[in-house]
C-alpha cells in the first residue's frame, strides 16, 4: 500500500480513536482486553480501509466495522479471541492514555448494558454517541423505523434493569 494511503489511514484513526476505545469498553470488562480489542479493532480497519470508498462520513464506517469486529469476538470470546500482533503492522499509531477511573453511575450504567444483546448495545452506544436513527439505522444496516422501534424497547429494559 502506498504512503498517501497510510498516512491516511493513521491520521483518521487518531482523529477517531475514542470511538473504538468507547466500544471496547462496553465489550470488555478488563485493561487487557480492552486493549486486544482495540488492537483487533484497529487491524480490521487497517484491512478494510482500501475498500473505503467515502460513501458515508469515516466515522460512520468506523462505527460499523469495529462494532461489527466487536459483536463477531464478543460472540467468539466464549472460546478464546485470537488477536495478530499489532507489531506485525508497519505503522505506529499515537495512542491516547487511557483513563479507566469512572464514576458510579458510569459504572452502573455499563453494568447493565453489558447485560443486553449485541444488537441493543451497539444501539444504546450509537444513541450514546448523537448519532440520529437515520445514522444508527445506517450503521446497523437496518431501517430508520426499525432502529426507533428497537431504541425504545432498549430504553425500556434499561430502565427495569436500572430501576428493578
Amino acid at each position: 500500500m502506498n504512503k498517501e494511503l497510510e498516512h491516511s489511514f493513521v491520521s483518521l484513526l487518531e482523529k477517531h480513536q475514542n470511538i473504538v476505545h468507547k466500544i471496547c469498553r462496553i465489550y470488555t470488562d478488563n485493561y487487557d482486553s480492552h486493549q486486544d480489542l482495540f488492537q483487533e479493532i484497529t487491524i480490521q480497519l487497517w484491512k478494510a480501509y482500501p475498500k473505503f470508498r467515502g460513501d458515508s462520513k469515516f466515522s460512520t464506517w468506523m462505527y460499523r466495522v469495529a462494532l461489527n469486529t466487536a459483536i463477531t469476538l464478543y460472540r467468539k470470546s466464549k472460546k478464546t479471541i485470537n488477536t495478530q500482533k499489532i507489531d506485525d503492522i508497519q505503522f505506529k499509531i499515537r495512542s491516547e492514555e487511557y483513563d479507566e477511573t469512572e464514576e458510579l453511575q458510569l459504572k452502573m450504567m455499563y453494568k447493565v448494558i453489558k447485560q443486553l444483546s449485541d444488537i441493543e448495545k451497539a444501539l444504546v452506544f450509537l444513541y450514546l454517541e448523537d448519532k440520529n436513527y437515520k445514522e444508527i439505522a445506517e450503521t446497523l444496516g437496518i431501517s430508520e423505523v426499525n432502529s426507533r422501534v428497537k431504541m425504545n424497547r432498549v430504553k425500556k429494559k434499561l430502565k427495569t434493569l436500572l430501576n428493578p
